[in-house]
């Protein structure tokens, strides 16, 4: 039995899985991204979760066909490289993340952007199956996007799907790119928890930092926020509210400009809240929809933490299938 392995790398997480060809997750490993250092210790993190997913699969990771990744930043699929993944430490310059992977775990290692593939994970093996086009929104550490046509993903000229960083306020707050009014400034899991430190500074209740640190938790993370919530924490309510009214503006001004059938609310803090604050986006776009008699179905992503994961290995079949396709020519 031919496995493939799969690695979603996320600001607070990093979950690796191991598939066989029909995409049956036969092992999983999650383990918490540094805090610290750099890309060398990212690495070194991935290939630990890597390995005790295999081994729970029965297998080695050098047994693999091979293992994809998801990443954040600015990711060169052709070289093997990630720029300023700027969610994860010391991450700014360019590092070959697929060779040192590759020489560690003993296999091929395939890189994509983490939202195109856990959006392409989506459209194949969840809640997309059933649409033609989507809007895929990852909503967890930062926001991401990915764009569905005709059941392809649009990449533009390399940087389509940015749905984070479209403007929801002029002049608005900063954005951890640096520019202002991005709705990641607003929705962002990272830039949430910056005003949430600045907010309890200044008298705040501190209920969400009591919960990280009862949890062992560095950072606040999904989890952190849905306690919170279940407490009806006033800073962690407003924090959220505040999110649900710029993700509902970018989304709907994207769904304004491409017409899509769906907009598939994932990433952590998207699948931890479920389909009852997928709800409450759906009616925060109304009021920006200019065909709001036709408003695109908002569903949570059915892969759940999985799905970032299981579209990275898919990113091994991917390969496969055009290497086939050019040795045929």
């Amino acid at each position: 039995m031919t496995l493939r392995g799969g690695i979603d790398l996320g600001g607070t997480k990093i979950q690796a899985v191991m598939v066989d060809e029909a995409g049956e997750v036969l092992g999983s490993a999650r383990h918490p991204t540094p805090t610290a250092g750099g890309p060398p210790d990212v690495a070194a993190a991935i290939v630990a979760a890597a390995r005790e997913a295999a081994e729970q699969a029965g297998t080695e990771t050098a047994a693999l066909a091979g293992v994809g990744v998801g990443s954040p930043g600015d990711v060169d699929s052709r070289a093997g490289t990630v720029t300023s993944a700027r969610n994860l430490p010391g991450w700014t310059a360019t590092f070959p993340l697929a060779e040192v992977l590759g020489e560690e775990l003993g296999t091929s290692v395939a890189l994509g952007n983490d939202v195109d593939v856990a959006t392409v994970a989506e459209m194949e093996l969840g809640a997309g199956r059933t649409y033609s086009s989507l809007l895929g929104v990852f909503w967890g550490t930062g926001v991401g996007g990915g764009v569905v046509i005709d059941r392809k993903l649009w990449r533009g000229r390399a940087s389509a799907g940015e749905i984070g960083h479209m403007v929801v306020k002029v002049g608005g707050a900063r954005c951890p790119c640096g520019r202002r009014g991005c709705m990641e400034a607003y929705a962002g899991r990272g830039a949430m928890e910056a005003r949430a430190r600045k907010k309890v500074r200044n008298g705040a209740s501190d209920e969400l930092f009591r919960i990280m640190e009862k949890r062992g938790r560095p950072r606040l993370t999904s989890g952190v926020f849905a306690r919170a919530l279940e407490r009806h924490d006033p800073l962690a309510t407003d924090l959220i509210d505040r999110a649900i009214e710029a993700l509902g503006a970018g989304i709907a001004s994207a769904v304004n400009l491409l017409d899509v059938e769906a907009v598939i609310i994932g990433g952590g803090l998207g699948t931890r809240l479920g389909q009852s604050y997928a709800d409450r986006i759906a009616q925060s776009m109304l009021p920006h929809l200019f065909s709001d008699s036709r408003p695109p179905a908002v569903l949570v992503a059915e892969l759940g933490d999985l799905g970032g994961a299981i579209g990275a290995a898919l990113l091994v079949k991917s390969r496969a299938r055009r290497r086939r396709a050019l040795a045929a020519t």
